[in-house]
C-alpha cells in the first residue's frame, strides 16, 4: 500500500481584496490536488489534542511522530 501525507498548512490564507475577497486557494487551479482528494482518503486532525492550538513547527513535528511535550 502506498501512502502520501500532504501537510497543506496555511494554504487557505485570508481573503485578499485584489482577488475579489477570495483566498489564494479559492482562485488557484488545483487539478492534481482535486484528483488526489477525489480518489483518496482525506481528513483533518488535531495534532496535539482537540482544542489545543499550536504553531506550524509543533504541529508538523507531532504529525511526524515527535512528542510535542518533550
Amino acid at each position: 500500500m502506498k501512502s502520501l501525507i500532504m501537510i497543506i498548512d496555511g494554504m487557505a490564507d485570508r481573503p485578499i481584496p485584489e482577488l475579489g475577497e477570495k483566498t489564494p486557494l479559492e482562485v488557484a487551479k488545483t487539478p492534481n490536488m482535486d484528483k488526489l482528494a477525489e480518489n483518496g482518503i482525506n481528513g483533518i486532525m488535531d495534532p496535539i489534542k482537540p482544542g489545543v492550538r499550536v504553531g506550524s513547527d509543533t504541529a508538523h513535528l507531532s504529525i511526524l511522530g515527535y512528542n510535542p511535550y518533550k
